[in-house]
């Protein structure tokens, strides 16, 4: 048995912004990641101006925005009609009030830029192929046991494992939760679109039970597209299963929509598809020297684009804390989770209303809420100053 002071099981974006986070506070960080390579699945990430701030801190700013593309809009369309219903201004009036732009990058050039960081730091240990088949919380210490029969003792462990966590079942018996929306992902080369882009914009078309976001990343080099829609075939039955959601769904619940959309949907691969899972928000995420982070402790829908950029969040605060207590793990942890879980919990249901706003098939709902789009100038952010403006603590 192998005695590690802080270990972070799960090496994926806030798992290794938190050991990086650990590091530059003073603290070694251990990070084990199951897959026999740290890398992120998937492409487009969007980072507003509340994850450039950590990702300035954790002093990797300069390369993420090398890579990344700073979008001169994000324009709301209507899926079904083509029609305009509103635009915010990623513009000098938005950078004016919030600090930093908004931008959009590939999963992976993050990932491999927080993974070059955490290199640099001899504070930071980093194994692939560790495989977690156990955790263990005995109050003073934690033991995670590997598939290859290893345990690691630790004075703190972060579970930072993602939808699925395994850190999590210390604490609750729940389980994730699909409202039957299925996502089909991809990038493809910027110049083998078969549509009209607009290079500096990112679009987001919704509709009924369906929406598609289309933005440019890689310095503009590819073209990121995702296309979600509610499945007809879902049954709990089925839940556990490939048997619902899949390419044929997928045509028929576009079907209906403007030509551009349709010509859209046909132009990324269909060979996986991700169900959109969120869990209900926990009240402790905390138990002895076991604590969550990212996903783990409060998987979302998409629909506010906050997934990562709350991870990065709850790296900076863990770091923060340890070194505020002079490396207490309880009363870092308590401090932590005090500061965390209302500001998550709040992104978790804010995110679910506002998947709801888009995807509402009935009469009033969508009525209203293109009126309200339609009334709203670009530079009118009064609905994004909770999410986008510096934390206080």
């Amino acid at each position: 048995m192998q005695h590690i002071p802080l270990l972070i099981v799960g090496g994926g974006i806030g798992g290794m912004a938190a050991g990086l986070a650990l590091a530059r506070a003073g603290f070694d960080a251990h990070i084990v990641e199951q897959a026999p390579e740290f890398a992120e699945i998937g492409a487009g990430i969007q980072l507003a101006p509340n994850a450039l701030r950590v990702l300035e801190d954790l002093g990797v700013a300069a390369e993420v925005h090398d890579l990344a593309v700073r979008p001169r809009n994000l324009v709301f369309m209507h899926a079904d009609t083509g029609r305009h219903l509103t635009t915010v201004d990623f513009g000098e009036p938005f950078l004016a009030r919030y600090g930093r732009p908004y931008s959009v990058m590939h999963r992976g050039d993050l990932l491999d830029i927080l993974l070059r960081a955490c290199r640099e730091y001899p504070r930071v240990t980093l194994e692939n192929n560790r495989r977690v088949v156990d955790i263990q919380d005995f109050g003073t210490a934690a033991e995670v046991r590997f598939a290859d029969g290893d345990t690691y003792r630790t004075d703190a462990l972060v579970g930072a494992d993602g939808l699925w966590s395994r850190a999590r079942g210390l604490l609750s018996t729940d389980r994730p939760i699909t409202d039957t929306y299925v996502a089909y992902r991809g990038a493809l080369p910027m110049g083998e679109t078969t549509v009209p882009v607009e290079p500096d914009d990112e679009i987001i078309w919704i509709g009924p039970n369906k929406h598609l976001v289309q933005y440019p990343i890689r310095r503009g080099e590819l073209y990121n597209q995702v296309a979600v829609f509610r499945s007809t075939r879902y049954t709990p039955e089925l839940e556990p299963t490939d048997d619902w959601g899949g390419p044929t769904e997928l045509d028929a619940a576009f079907a209906g929509s403007c030509e551009q959309v349709r010509t859209s949907i046909t132009m990324f691969n269909r060979d996986r598809r991700w169900v959109m899972y969120d869990r209900e928000p926990l009240a402790d995420w905390t138990r002895g020297r076991v604590t969550l982070l990212g996903d783990a402790a409060h998987p979302m829908v998409q629909y506010l684009a906050q997934g990562a950029c709350q991870a990065l969040e709850d790296a900076e605060c863990l770091a923060r804390h340890l070194a505020k207590h002079a490396g207490d793990i309880d009363e870092a942890f308590a401090g932590y989770q005090a500061e965390r879980i209302p500001r998550t919990a709040l992104v978790q249901h804010v995110a679910r209303g506002w998947g709801q706003v888009w995807h509402d098939d009935g009469e009033v709902v969508p009525a209203l809420r293109d009126r309200v789009f339609g009334r709203r100038a670009t530079d009118d952010y009064t609905d994004l100053d909770w999410l986008y403006q510096p934390v206080t603590s």
